[in-house]
């Protein structure tokens, strides 16, 4: 490890990036409070980015000489060498990233370090750093979320047959197939990877070049930097440039619905391993033992990932109560708005893995699931609408009519398949032994083929459109930047 930078404040503690208005340095209480190294360690990368990107644009303006311009150049990508060999020091002293960059850049290159900040402020630097740290999370959001995704397809393709019961209220309700059910956290996914997508269209504006508030008199090439960082464009208003922090809300809106989604998924493979329901079986790699009960596979994967699904809310309250009452332009209030952000991503990317791992491994147990569908008298909806498709009765009176007969086998402790013809005729004599074809139940989930229904074929079907979907989506990524 290399030893922090020599451009060192003072030993009276002022911080030379201030200028000669200030002779004392901060109290002890104020230099804790306003350091955010932890907060900005995460954007280094990002502001080496933006640091390129302006230093370019202003050598082409002429703003600063084309020799100044390259040692700026050769600078930043040492500077970013040793960021990546895990050289680069951060000091507390320098306050924040942008100080420490700034001051190893002096080191390294002698007077025309002074020349990168030039036309910009910490706080149009930060607001762009801060945009492109959260624009490529939304990315690895949308790419975490795919592969969960994919998860969900295969495992619907491999059980588009499988009965199981679905559940209203957590009461047995109707029969479906696990396949169908799977495919629905896929629709979740969905919406989730386009909220990311349409926050990330919004967002894609570039506010370097702002300046502190106001802009700057030096003739800069906005459209330029812009372009350079992969934005749509500049920002149209330099106040509200530097004090917008909508993108990250967005992200954090999305990530905290994202995480809802994951964690529903979670509850529901936290019921269906447990003996009582006995649906699915967990693998060692993502449970867990018991220090005293040799016996347990606890669900610890799924249920930090319910826990963790608090974060991004969390986060997402927090922004929004730090941004309701800032005035126009920045105030220090929104050097608090990374951290929450960065630990909210983190969380969002490993419960998208958590659950993707999980769902690929599983193992359902196909006559548990059948078996749990034959209870609740789940079929009962089958024969109210046999009732009015074969006896022309109108729902409401095929509804009754069904439900006293639910009520003889509740009385007889049977399934409704097996209750006598006889005793079902007593209570509506037109019954014919047809009506034993709609109460067993893959008859009754092989007639449910409205579209967006359960049955296997349309299953089947919807695994085809994600195939396709999927096919699609990687023919048509963008390149990577550099």
């Amino acid at each position: 490890m290399k030893e922090p930078s020599p451009s060192l404040p003072p030993a009276s503690g002022v911080n030379p990036m201030w200028g000669g208005h200030y002779s004392a340095g901060p109290a002890e209480a104020l230099a804790r409070i306003n350091v955010c190294l932890d907060a900005e360690r995460p954007l280094i990368a990002e502001d080496i980015e933006a640091s390129l990107a302006h230093a370019a644009m202003l050598a082409v303006q002429g703003i600063i000489t084309p020799e100044d311009g390259e040692a700026l150049r050769g600078g930043l990508l040492a500077i970013r060498q040793e960021v990546r060999d895990g050289q680069f020091v951060l000091t507390p002293d320098l306050e924040d990233v942008h100080m420490n960059i700034e001051s190893r850049l002096a080191s390294l290159i002698g007077e025309a370090g002074g020349r990168l900040h030039t036309a910009r402020s910490r706080n149009d630097q930060v607001a762009t750093d801060f945009r492109l740290w959260v624009r490529r999370a939304m990315d690895r959001a949308v790419a975490g979320l795919q592969a969960f995704q994919r998860a969900l397809v295969d495992q619907a393709e491999r059980y588009a047959a499988t009965v199981m019961p679905g559940f209203t209220h957590l009461q047995p309700a109707q029969p479906i197939t696990f396949g169908h059910h799977l495919l629905a956290y896929a629709e979740m996914a969905e919406r989730d990877i386009s909220r990311f997508r349409d926050a990330r269209a919004r967002m894609n504006e570039c506010p370097l070049g702002a300046a502190a508030l106001a802009g700057t008199s030096f003739p800069i090439d906005r459209e330029r930097t812009a372009k350079d960082l992969g934005f749509a464009g500049p920002s149209h208003n330099s106040l509200d440039a530097v004090s917008d922090r909508d993108f990250a809300l967005d992200y954090l809106a999305a990530a905290s619905i994202a995480g809802v989604h994951l964690s529903r998924l979670a509850e529901e493979v936290i019921l269906w391993s447990t003996p009582a329901f006995g649906f699915v079986k967990l693998p060692q790699t993502f449970t867990t033992g018991s220090s005293i009960m040799p016996q347990k596979r606890n669900p610890d994967a799924a249920e930090l990932v319910r826990a963790t699904s608090a974060s991004p809310i969390g986060a997402l309250m927090q922004l929004l109560t730090v941004m309701k009452g800032q005035p126009l332009a920045y105030n220090k209030d929104l050097h608090t708005t990374k951290l929450p952000v960065f630990r909210a991503a983190d969380d969002l990317e490993i419960m998208a893995a958590a659950m993707t791992g999980l769902v690929a491994a599983m193992e359902p147990d196909l006559k548990a699931m059948r078996a749990a569908a034959t209870r609740g008298y789940v079929t009962a909806t089958d024969l109210a609408d046999w009732l009015v498709q074969t006896l022309n009765l109108p729902f409401r009176r095929a509804h009754h009519v069904t439900g006293r007969i639910v009520v003889l086998a509740e009385t007889k402790g049977c399934r409704l398949d097996e209750l006598p013809l006889a005793d079902m005729q007593a209570i509506e004599p037109r019954l014919t032994a047809d009506v034993f074809t709609v109460l067993d139940v893959e008859r009754a989930v092989l007639r449910r083929t409205s579209f967006g229904g359960t049955a296997p074929e349309r299953v089947r079907a919807e695994v085809a459109r994600w195939r396709e979907r999927f096919a699609q989506a990687e023919e048509s990524l963008p390149p990577l930047r550099a």
